[in-house]
């Protein structure tokens, strides 16, 4: 009986498997539609909006005002060190990945390959604010990296290293160095993975047909390993520069009091109660992700993640 009232259902399915899928897709499409591009188009509406300086009121009338605000120095600055705070914690984060990616890719293999893999990923195992809260009890002025610096005589060095001018500060904990490492430390799994997935692909024919054409180590690097890798090392770098854009938590924590993106909009929408400003803060680094990942998808890094 059950299978005499499935039968036709199955016939009609069968032959129309556009419409089964259109079904089964139904459900995350609206979630997607209504949640999340809805809550984009909403925060894109506000920020055309305007604060009333005399009410704090917001004014629901269209205005490019809020955007003239962005111009102003002190939230220019806030975009400007934003994007070369992110931009630094990228090129670090590529620097120290590539090693580590490389000797995973081509020398580790069994136990040591698991090894690579739970090393890499057991940092993401944690608390994200443990993390961070541990990060400023070692940076501080009584941490582990000062009792090291003494204890090697290196005092000196760091107080030399703190007394650098914006980058500096009392310790590492309060300063532009601090927060800078700790976003390495952070993002660093993101693009390390993605650029060992890279590696795994460069044939290694290739490698030893440059080595019988003459070609020496460093040319081999340049010329076959690294335009290979490439797309793993940008995709990974849309996570670290697009994490460290909009993250609000860790300049909070560690660094001085200068704001960041993250720290400015949630200051805003949450004290100051500026929504249209605070807005138009988010859709800055929507834009320039939406930019990046344009220039990422042509240098094909979509296919290394």
């Amino acid at each position: 009986m059950t299978a005499a009232v499935a039968r036709p259902g199955s016939d009609f399915f069968f032959r129309r498997p556009g419409l089964l899928t259109l079904i089964f897709l139904l459900p995350p499409l609206l979630w997607i539609g209504i949640v999340y591009l809805g809550s984009l188009f909403a925060l894109l509406l506000q920020s055309f909006y305007s604060l009333d300086e005399f009410s704090g009121l917001v004014l629901h009338e269209f205005t490019l005002s809020t955007y003239g605000h962005l111009l102003e120095y002190s939230n220019f600055a806030i975009l400007l060190r934003t994007v070369l705070m992110a931009a630094a914690v990228t090129i670090a984060s590529a620097i120290l990945a590539f090693p580590i990616a490389y000797y995973a890719a081509r020398y580790a293999r069994g136990w040591s390959k698991a090894l690579f893999y739970l090393a890499v990923m057991m940092p993401l195992w944690s608390s994200y604010l443990v993390k961070v809260y541990a990060w400023k009890l070692i940076l501080a002025k009584e941490g582990i990296v000062t009792w090291v610096a003494n204890q090697l005589y290196l005092g000196w060095l760091l107080d030399a290293v703190l007394a650098l001018p914006t980058v500096g500060g009392p310790s590492l904990s309060i300063s532009y160095i601090g927060t800078f490492i700790v976003f390495v430390y952070i993002w660093l799994p993101y693009m390390i993975l993605p650029t060992q997935a890279a590696l795994e692909r460069v044939p290694k024919t290739l490698i030893e047909a440059s080595a019988d054409l003459g070609a020496t180590p460093g040319q081999t690097f340049r010329t076959v390993i690294l335009p290979l890798a490439l797309p793993g090392i940008v995709a990974g770098s849309i996570f670290t520069f697009s994490l460290t854009l909009g993250d609000y938590i860790i300049p909070q924590i560690i660094g001085n009091s200068r704001p960041f993106i993250g720290s400015t909009v949630y200051a805003l929408q949450g004290t100051a109660g500026d929504i249209p400003l605070a807005a138009a803060f988010t859709v800055v680094p929507i834009v320039i992700m939406g930019i990046y990942l344009v220039v990422a998808r042509r240098m094909g890094a979509f296919d290394a993640l």
